[in-house]
């Protein structure tokens, strides 16, 4: 098959897939949530098989885990954070008001009346007033209707139960269906985007796990309101450099200010934990869990996040990672291809050159020689044969 042909059928199956997602949207949502939950888990299934457990014990034994830590987040941690997270939309008016007042009487000429700083203090007010309620409501509910209580806890675990279960093989077919011609190179892609994708998906898990419990027990030991919120938020924001630690600081600082006025002890300990949180993770955590063999850019998995969110919603947003992943490993290897093509180097590519023929030079009557004698050893065997 012809390069032009090849490019022709993988663009148009490639055209499928996407028009797949885009038209059954939610429909297929949990079966993708199932295949990521199953891919992730793999690894932890191979490593109990070569404990000595059989695959199906291995299975049944992560998904009996995973169910019970789910339930036990779903009816003791998600009520607290979702209470703490609208109350904290609620109060941040008034904390805006509180100190657009706190400014005008201790600086008078940096917030005049009818200044931009304050009417954007006050806009800014009003429209978490007016919005920040309604937009935690929405989320919420768009959530809770995209991912119902039956996918998440009937369809989800069943799709994962069994793609864990018959992964290897499934791979393993996969590797069958594979154009032969292409097979080598698609291995090798396969390999990098799972290395890629792994190595996020698991070390960055891993990162915003740790840092989520810091976060949330440094400031709920300190007494912060809304401690458990501001922390969980940073953490799910620290997969971009500086932005978690940014946003999630300049809020803990912020309420620390209201609430421990006048006892600077207090906010210097909202401060310290997250410089200790910084610290850890940028010289240990992000180091040694995440590395950086991943090359997966943090602008270029917004940019996924921003892409595939907008064209397919929230399922888009759920497979913008891997497909962020498969397109950085991609464009890598075109980069590669290109610097070697002739429209980087300017000429044409040298033809390979046939394998050598060896050729064995023997004195004259050597071959003759060589036919006597082994017609003169298998000449009564053939001839004993024949007799028989």
């Amino acid at each position: 098959m012809s390069t032009r042909s090849q490019v022709i059928w993988w663009g148009a199956a490639m055209a499928a897939l996407l028009l797949t997602l885009w038209l059954l949207g939610q429909a297929i949502l949990p079966f993708i949530i199932g295949a990521g939950v199953a891919y992730l888990l793999d690894p932890l299934a191979d490593r109990l098989e070569r404990a000595g457990l059989s695959r199906t014990a291995s299975v049944v034994l992560i998904t009996l885990v995973a169910v019970m830590a789910f339930v036990g987040f779903v009816l003791f941690l998600a009520p607290m954070i979702v209470r703490q997270a609208t109350q904290l939309v609620n109060a941040a008016p008034g904390m805006i008001e509180q100190f657009q007042d706190f400014m005008i009487q201790r600086f008078p000429g940096l917030l005049p009346e009818g200044g931009t700083i304050r009417a954007g203090l006050n806009n800014l007010a009003a429209a978490i007033g007016e919005r920040g309620g309604e937009i935690i409501g929405s989320v919420l509910g768009s959530v809770a209707g995209m991912v119902s209580v039956i996918a998440l806890l009937v369809i989800v675990p069943v799709v994962a139960f069994y793609l864990l279960l018959d992964w290897d093989r499934l791979v393993a077919h996969v590797d069958e269906l594979l154009p032969r011609q292409h097979a080598p190179t698609i291995r090798r892609l396969a390999r990098e985007i799972d290395q890629t994708l792994s190595g996020f998906l698991r070390g960055q898990g891993t990162v915003i796990l740790i840092l989520g419990v810091f976060y949330s027990l440094g400031l709920m030991l300190v007494g912060l309101p809304y401690g458990m919120a501001i922390g969980i938020g940073a953490a799910m924001l620290s997969f971009i450099p500086y932005v978690g630690v940014l946003i999630g600081g300049a809020t803990a600082i912020g309420v620390a200010l209201f609430h421990f006025w006048g006892e600077p002890v207090w906010i210097g300990a909202v401060i310290a934990i997250f410089v200790i949180g910084q610290v850890v993770e940028g010289n240990y955590l992000q180091p040694k869990i995440v590395g950086n063999h991943v090359g997966l850019h943090p602008v270029w998995l917004l940019l996924a996040l921003s892409v595939f969110g907008s064209l397919f919603g929230f399922v888009g947003m759920m497979v913008a990672v891997p497909l962020a992943a498969a397109l950085g490993v991609l464009v890598r290897f075109m980069t590669e291809q290109y610097v070697e093509s002739p429209l980087y180097t300017g000429r044409q590519r040298e033809a390979e050159q046939p394998l050598p023929v060896l050729v064995e030079l023997v004195p004259d009557g050597t071959r003759d020689a060589l036919r006597r004698r082994d017609g003169d050893e298998t000449g009564p065997q053939a001839d004993h044969g024949k007799m028989r």
